[in-house]
């Protein structure tokens, strides 16, 4: 069986099946490469994993610690080996198979362009050739077939006999001559039809054959080394399982807490005992320690006592019984299931039963204890009412004359008391500052301000930002509402948790659920004067409020915007001015925006208040007492740094360009100092002021973080060539991660503003990176400066230079150039 002896009649099948094959190769390429996408956001997934959880998590160093540890450590090795499969997987069998498929289209091109070729001849040999020597045939006889009829009636009327004979013979030998010449063409296709699918047709099939059959072969190959690379049975993923389950395997739960419970060994003290407190006698007379009273007023209560006591002891000894009888149904059952579990660690779905068998033994115990003292209290009772069984209980002495004394010492001492409470009033509503912190007339005339002018209103913030400033027990600011617009809220600190209040309007009143006022500030100041609770089922009670940083806050009446400067993230850029007629940048907030973006557009403005720095972009103020939120900023005029380094470039010297380099090294070693991490360094992100200071700007991106290192994870809106691998791979920013961001600043700088990596996509930038490449200095880039930029791209975090140092380098080499 072949093609070549079977095939010969199915060039379309065979068309069709190269086609099938190419769609096949194309399914197998897109699911490599969706393997490999995948596996590698796993690696990152897994790694940011190990590096957000507490590996140690403060315990003493035990077997499930030690396990732990083990098994954080072994799933980031895993990481790793997963990371190198997926690249391996990348320059292995997914390259070989993109390089097959074009090798598999040129083949079915060139089977197809040459069957082509093979068949038109052969058709113009057996069809089109014979069919025109056909139709000459048939014209030839009938023109000879003409000519002798004429040479006949010629001879007969004895007329030009001898010009109708050549005519005759002319005619006669045209026929002959084609009538050999289609013999011999009919002879010559014969044997080439025959040739053709004998030979020509069964050549080019057997050819095609052994191509697809080899081809098969090559991407047998390539799957099997597919199925090699992401096998999970390899030698390194189970060696990281195996080390896994031998520190499993060393957890012995019988042995587990013996050095634990050796450190927190308690020592044995006699604990107190309960006894009566004497002292209590110490003004009263005629009553004994440990011994009841029985008298008139005592001796029915004592009978209902011991009556109640007998009943509720029997009712406790039944239920302890019957729980008893529970437990043990209930170890027999748990004992069963135990035995019907198929592995070891299907007791885990026991773990409840077992805790509640536990919870069950806890309550008989319990109800054993409240036994025992029900049934002390009974015999104590029970002692009482033999002793004096029969007897009529003593009276107890009259009081009457001491009552009538007292009586007449109480209205004196009401009256007093009264008098006291209409003075003490009248001082608090007359002192300068009641207990509350303020004076009366200073609470009057608070609630009568407009909202927007109470330092406890703090306008459009969003809830994550307004969280963020309650801190203690009773904390408290209003807000507007960012879902609905025109909504107010109160945000509360109470019991440890922060509490959101819709303020409720209605029928022209402001309230939570009780009484209502004409206005937002009337109703703050009355719950937090009264400490009325805000609601029942909250029981909030207002204490502090959260005054606003006036320091920042601006009205939006303060600001003029003017000529639209672009277009950001979150919204358009305004040239603006304030009433002092100082010019400023304004960025503005959609107000459609979701609340996540609107946070982060408040962030930049939340780092920039802590930051005053020659280098660094000016904060003005924020407006947010309504909506659209503005960010209001010093106008930096000469605009971005890229768009000056383009329009500039031909009037840019080097000496300019180390000054440039040396401004950002400046305010990046002072948000270093800061533990402020920009995340999103580039030219596009600096601005040059009038004088030729360049200042960084845009820290949409930026956070700040104690430990100077943040993580992340997904690569939506990372600009990708300007972030160092650790970033990409892992999502792990830090000072470090900016370090390689300024290197490419710095070759963004002195190639006078060209994109980074010429001529790469993002994908292959980021490959070549991984593979070692770096980019080569930029034309008449000082040599000193391209050692800058290599010691930035450093592969090793901990091998690339602080900003501080950098700044000092970048002097010494500005000294030079002057």
């Amino acid at each position: 069986m072949g093609f070549g002896s079977d095939l010969r009649n199915s060039h379309e099948a065979l068309l069709k099946l190269q086609d099938g094959e190419l769609r096949l190769l194309e399914n197998v390429k897109k699911f490599m490469t969706l393997r490999i996408k995948s596996d590698k956001e796993y690696a990152s997934m897994l790694q940011n994993l190990c590096q957000q959880v507490d590996k140690e998590c403060g315990l003493q160093l035990s077997n499930v610690s030690k396990a732990w540890l083990q098994l954080v450590q072994q799933t980031e090795q895993l990481s790793r080996i997963m990371k190198a499969h997926a690249e391996e997987l990348n320059s292995g069998p997914l390259h070989k198979l993109t390089i097959m498929i074009k090798d598999k289209q040129q083949v079915k091109k060139h089977f197809h362009s040459v069957h082509q070729q093979i068949e038109a001849e052969m058709l113009k040999v057996t069809k089109t050739e014979l069919e025109k020597l056909k139709s000459n045939y048939r014209q030839f006889t009938k023109e000879a077939n003409t000519a002798r009829e004429k040479y006949k009636e010629a001879i007969s009327k004895g007329k030009e006999a001898e010009k109708a004979r050549e005519r005759y013979d002319k005619a006669t030998m045209k026929l002959h001559m084609l009538h050999n010449q289609y013999v011999i063409a009919l002879k010559g296709a014969q044997l080439y039809k025959e040739q053709y699918y004998e030979s020509s047709l069964p050549v080019l099939l057997d050819s095609l054959q052994r191509m697809q059959e080899q081809m098969t072969q090559a991407l047998k190959a390539i799957l099997e080394e597919y199925s090699q690379i992401t096998s999970l049975i390899t030698e390194e993923i189970v060696s990281v399982h195996l080390e896994i389950q031998s520190s499993v395997q060393q957890i012995d739960p019988s042995t587990e807490y013996d050095s634990f419970i050796e450190t927190h060994r308690s020592t044995l003290v006699k604990e107190d005992s309960v006894e009566f407190d004497a002292s209590l006698l110490e003004e009263l007379e005629n009553i004994e320690a440990n011994v009841i009273i029985w008298n008139n007023l005592t001796a029915d209560n004592l009978q209902a006592m011991l009556k109640a006591a007998t009943e509720e002891l029997a009712q406790i000894h039944q239920a302890a019984e019957n729980k008893e009888s529970t437990v043990q149904d209930k170890e027999k059952k748990m004992e069963a299931q135990v035995a019907e579990c198929q592995k070891q660690s299907d007791i885990v779905l026991l773990l409840n039963d077992k805790q509640a068998l536990e919870e069950l033994k806890q309550s008989v115990h319990q109800l054993k204890c409240t036994e025992v003292r029900l049934s002390a209290q009974k015999t104590l009772l029970d002692q009482q009412m033999m002793e004096n069984d029969g007897k009529e209980p003593p009276p107890v002495m009259n009081y009457e004359e001491d009552a009538r004394s007292v009586t007449s010492m109480d209205k004196k001492e009401k009256l007093s008391k009264f008098e006291g409470l209409r003075c003490s009033i009248v001082g608090i509503l007359r002192s300068p500052k009641n207990a509350l912190g303020s004076s009366f007339f200073d609470v009057i005339s608070s609630s009568e301000k407009p909202l927007a002018e109470q330092d406890w209103y703090h306008g459009a913030i969003p809830r994550v930002e307004a969280q963020e400033l309650l801190k203690q027990q009773g904390d408290f600011l209003v807000r507007e509402s960012h879902g609905k617009p025109g909504e107010y809220v109160l945000s509360v600190f109470s019991d440890g948790q922060r509490r959101h209040f819709i303020i409720q309007y209605a029928d022209n009143q402001y309230r939570f659920e009780g009484t209502g006022f004409p206005t937002i500030p009337q109703l703050i100041e009355y719950h937090y004067t009264t400490k009325q609770i805000i609601t029942k089922k909250s029981g909030v009670v207002l204490l502090n409020p959260i005054v606003k940083d006036k320091k920042w806050i601006l009205n939006h009446e303060d600001v003029t915007l003017g000529e639209l400067l672009g277009r950001g993230n979150f919204g358009e850029v305004y040239k603006g001015t304030l009433k002092d007629k100082t010019a400023v940048a304004v960025k503005t907030c959609k107000e459609d925006l979701p609340q996540e973006l609107k946070i982060k557009f408040l962030s930049e403005a939340r780092i920039l208040k802590q930051y005053d720095h020659p280098n660094i972009v000016k904060l003005i103020g924020v407006c947010t007492q309504r909506q659209p939120i503005y960010i209001v900023m010093e106008l930096v005029p000469g605009g971005d740094f890229l768009s000056y380094l383009r329009k500039k470039k031909d009037d840019l010297k080097p000496k300019q360009l180390v000054k440039f380099a040396l401004d950002a090294a400046a305010g990046m070693a002072y948000l270093e100092s800061k533990n402020c991490i920009h995340r999103d360094l580039a030219a596009r992100n600096c601005l040059v002021s009038e004088n030729n200071i360049l200042k960084i700007s845009d820290f949409g991106m930026s956070r700040q973080e104690d430990d100077g290192i943040y993580s992340s994870s997904g690569l939506k809106q990372i600009p990708i060539k300007w972030t160092a691998p650790e970033a990409l791979n892992y999502g792990r920013y830090s000072s470090e991660s900016d370090v390689w961001s300024y290197g490419i600043l710095l070759w963004e700088t002195f190639s006078l503003g060209v994109c980074p990596y010429p001529g790469m996509t993002n994908q292959q930038a980021r490959e070549q990176v991984e593979k070692g490449y770096r980019m080569t200095a930029p034309q008449k880039c000082p040599e000193e400066i391209f050692r800058i930029m290599q010691k930035c791209w450093e592969y090793k975090v901990e091998n690339r230079p602080k900003f501080s140092d950098i700044h000092k380098e970048l002097l010494a080499i500005k000294k030079k150039l002057t």
